[in-house]
């Protein structure tokens, strides 16, 4: 098995749809309330994904996992309610937009020279547990403009990405409790960080 690690940009755009198949398999139950249907949540999602951010690792050729890397000033994200209200409906679509423009638009409350956020790491659901995402995120943590790296709102349920994360050497330093538990089975969001020397 051969990994390698892209930029979402370098890409191109004829990978955009193979990148946001990884992003719904990876976050596909939290979105399980505006569809079910994985092609629609694809096709809704696709536009919103900023890929010069986005950095891919790649198993013979195939998008494996995905993750942004921000300075915490520019969005990964940028969804178009219109396109959301498209495939959503009005409903379901004005609630993602207004989800979503709450949740991904504005910049990161802490953002320090040399810091990097780390967001929407996912994994296609066929190769997890072989290291892919690892790969990529070390792959990461070797860009020389950071030295601090931070991951935020992490599903406390999600114990395979917290132990990944803490193999890597990141420590919790925020648990925030969440008010809908009895909607997602989340207790809170945890968010971690690792310097390097």
């Amino acid at each position: 098995m051969t990994i390698e690690v892209r930029r979402g940009s370098e890409l191109g755009e004829e990978y955009r749809t193979a990148i946001a198949e990884v992003y719904v398999d990876g976050f596909g139950e939290h979105l399980e309330y505006f569809s079910k249907d994985r092609r629609k949540l694809v096709e809704t999602f696709e536009h919103m994904l900023v890929l010069d951010l986005f950095h891919v690792a790649l198993v013979d050729g195939r998008p494996a996992a995905i993750a942004a890397c921000t300075d915490g000033v520019e969005v990964s994200t940028r969804h178009d309610a219109r396109v959301l209200r498209k495939h959503l409906g009005l409903i379901k679509g004005t609630i993602a937009d207004i989800g979503f423009r709450r949740e991904f638009k504005q910049s990161w409350a802490r953002a320090e020279p040399g810091t990097a956020s780390i967001e929407f790491v996912a994994t296609a659901a066929a190769f997890r547990g072989r290291g892919v995402a690892t790969a990529l995120l070390r792959h990461m943590l070797a860009f020389p403009q950071f030295k601090t790296y931070v991951l935020e709102d992490i599903a406390d349920t999600n114990a395979p990405a917290l132990g990944l994360y803490e193999k890597l050497g990141f420590r919790e330093f925020k648990r925030e409790k969440v008010r809908h538990t009895k909607r997602t089975g989340i207790n809170a969001y945890v968010s971690m960080r690792l310097t390097q020397a």
